[in-house]
C-alpha cells in the first residue's frame, strides 16, 4: 500500500496558499465515500459542502479536489489550459477569433493594443485572476494618463471586453466576464472632433495644388464627388466606371498585408519589403453598392483615362503591371486575390488589374498614395486634414442643400439613417443660420404683441 493510501485520516492536501494549508476530508458513509470541505462560517456556525456516493476513496478524493478548487478560485474553473496567463490568451484569441471575424486593419489594430497597452499592464495575471475592479482601475488610469480620445478609449476597452467574453462564453474558460460592466471614465473631458469639413474654397486650393500630380488630383476628386471611403477609392478598377451610365461599382476596397503575416509573428529584416496590397472585402453588405456620377467627374476620369493609356504607351515595356492571383488565405483558409507586380515586358500570365489611380509609370502605392500629399496640405497650406474628411464633406454638402438622408446614407454605403447622422453629418454655419432663419420666418406669421411699458412705482 502507498503512502498515500495510509493516510489514516484519509486527507488529501490540495493547495497551499498564503502558508495556510487547505484539505478535503473524505469519509465512508454505508457502502459509499463522500468528500466535504470547510466553507466560510455563516452566523458564527461552521459550513461544509459535502457529496457522496463515490465508489472508492481515490475517485471522492478527485472530485472533492477538484470541487474545492473551483470553490477556492471563486467559481472560476481552472484547468492547466485555463490557467494560462492573459497575455498568452491575448495571442490565442487573436489568432482564433479576431482573424477569423474582424477585419484585417481592425485585427492589426487591436494587436497594436495589445501590444503597447493590455500586456505591458495585464499580460502577466492569470486569466481567472481578472476582475471588475482590476479591469476598471486600468482603463481609469489609462485615460487619466494618456489622455487619449474616447473613441481609442473605447477600442480599448472592446480588447479587454471581447476577449473575455470569448473566454467566458465560447471557450469556457471562466465562469464570467470580469469585463462586462467595465466602462470608459465619464470625465467632463472633450474630445476633440478630428473632423474638418472643407470649405469650396479650400478644395478649389488643393485641387490647384496637386493639379500637376494626376494620380493625388483625380484620386482626390473622386472622393469628394463620391465620399467612398480611401480604400474604396484606391480599389478602383477601370471596369468599375460605367461612363455611358454614369455609375461607378464599389465592389471591393484595397489593403495592405504584411507578407511574413501578423506582425506579432515574425521580425522583420530592415530593407525588405513587407507589404502586398490585396483586395478586400466591403466594410459591411450596404458598402457593395452603385452610385451615380455627375458630368464633372465623368469628364475628369474619361481625360484621365486616355492620359493613363498614353502614359502606358509611353513607358513600354518599363511600364508596372498588376495582376490577379488567387490565393488561400493562411488562417482561414478562404480564397482572396493578392496584387503581383511586374513590368509589363514579363508578360505575366494572370488577369491584369486595370487600377484606376496609379502613377505615370504604373506604380501603385494604394492607401499610401495620400500620406504625403496629406502633409503638404497640413504645412503647406495650412489646412490640418485626413482623406476621410473627403467623404465628411461630401456627406454633410448633401444634407445641407437638403438631399434625401436615406439617399445620402445608400450614397456612402452606411448599414443604417442613424450612423450618417452621428458620424458623418457635422454641423456647418449654414445649417446653423438656417435653423435660425427658418425659426424666425415661422415666427413672424405669428402675431406676438408687444412689451408693455410699466411706468416705475415707488
Amino acid at each position: 500500500m502507498s503512502a498515500f493510501d495510509k493516510l489514516t485520516s484519509f486527507r488529501l492536501l490540495i493547495n497551499l496558499v498564503k502558508g495556510e494549508i487547505f484539505m478535503v476530508n473524505v469519509r465512508k458513509r454505508g457502502k459509499v465515500y463522500e468528500y466535504r470541505f470547510e466553507v466560510g462560517m455563516v452566523d458564527g456556525k461552521r459550513k461544509w459542502i459535502t457529496k457522496s456516493g463515490y465508489q472508492t476513496k481515490t475517485e471522492a478524493f478527485k472530485e472533492g479536489a477538484k470541487a474545492y478548487n473551483e470553490f477556492f478560485y471563486n467559481g472560476n474553473k481552472v484547468n492547466l489550459r485555463e490557467n494560462m496567463s492573459y497575455a498568452d490568451f491575448l495571442d490565442y484569441w487573436i489568432d482564433n477569433y479576431a482573424s477569423f471575424n474582424l477585419h484585417y486593419s481592425t485585427t492589426i489594430s487591436y494587436i497594436n493594443i495589445i501590444k503597447n497597452h493590455v500586456k505591458p499592464k495585464l499580460g502577466y495575471y492569470k486569466l481567472w485572476q481578472l476582475d471588475t475592479r482590476l479591469l476598471q482601475e486600468f482603463i481609469n488610469k489609462i485615460y487619466v494618463e494618456y489622455s487619449f480620445s474616447k473613441n481609442y478609449m473605447s477600442s480599448i476597452l472592446k480588447v479587454v471586453k471581447g476577449s473575455l467574453k470569448y473566454a467566458c462564453y465560447t471557450l469556457n474558460y471562466i465562469n464570467s466576464n470580469p469585463g462586462e460592466n467595465v466602462h470608459v471614465p465619464k470625465i467632463n473631458k472633450i474630445d476633440k472632433d478630428p473632423a474638418h469639413i472643407f470649405t469650396q474654397e479650400e478644395v478649389e486650393r488643393i485641387l490647384n495644388r496637386f493639379r500637376g500630380t494626376h494620380s493625388i488630383y483625380y484620386a482626390f476628386l473622386t472622393a469628394y464627388y463620391t465620399g467612398m471611403r480611401v480604400s474604396e477609392v484606391y480599389g478602383l478598377t477601370w471596369d468599375c466606371i460605367d461612363f455611358d451610365k454614369k455609375t461607378i461599382t464599389i465592389n471591393k476596397n484595397i489593403i495592405k498585408k504584411n507578407q511574413f503575416g501578423l506582425p506579432k509573428r515574425k521580425n522583420i529584416t530592415k530593407g525588405n519589403s513587407v507589404s502586398i496590397w490585396y483586395y478586400g472585402d466591403c466594410k459591411n453588405p450596404q458598402s457593395r453598392r452603385t452610385i451615380s456620377i455627375g458630368n464633372t467627374l465623368v469628364k475628369a476620369l474619361k481625360e484621365y483615362k486616355i492620359e493613363q493609356e498614353e502614359n502606358r504607351k509611353f513607358y513600354g515595356n518599363s511600364y508596372l503591371c498588376y495582376y490577379e492571383k488567387n490565393v488561400l488565405n493562411e488562417i482561414t483558409k478562404k480564397e482572396e486575390i493578392k496584387l503581383i507586380e511586374a513590368k509589363a515586358e514579363l508578360g505575366v500570365s494572370l488577369p491584369e488589374a486595370k487600377l484606376v489611380f496609379v502613377k505615370e509609370n504604373g506604380q501603385f502605392l494604394g492607401t499610401d498614395s495620400p500620406k504625403y500629399a496629406f502633409k503638404v496640405i497640413h504645412y503647406e497650406l495650412g489646412i490640418n486634414s485626413r482623406f476621410h474628411d473627403l467623404r465628411d464633406t461630401h456627406a454633410t454638402r448633401l444634407i445641407e442643400n437638403g438631399a434625401d438622408i436615406k439617399a445620402v446614407s445608400k450614397r456612402l454605403g452606411h448599414s443604417s439613417i442613424q450612423t450618417t447622422y452621428n458620424i458623418y453629418v457635422k454641423v456647418t454655419n449654414k445649417m446653423e443660420n438656417d435653423t435660425v432663419n427658418r425659426f424666425e420666418e415661422y415666427t413672424n406669421t405669428i402675431n406676438i404683441p408687444q412689451t408693455l411699458e410699466i411706468p416705475y412705482q415707488e
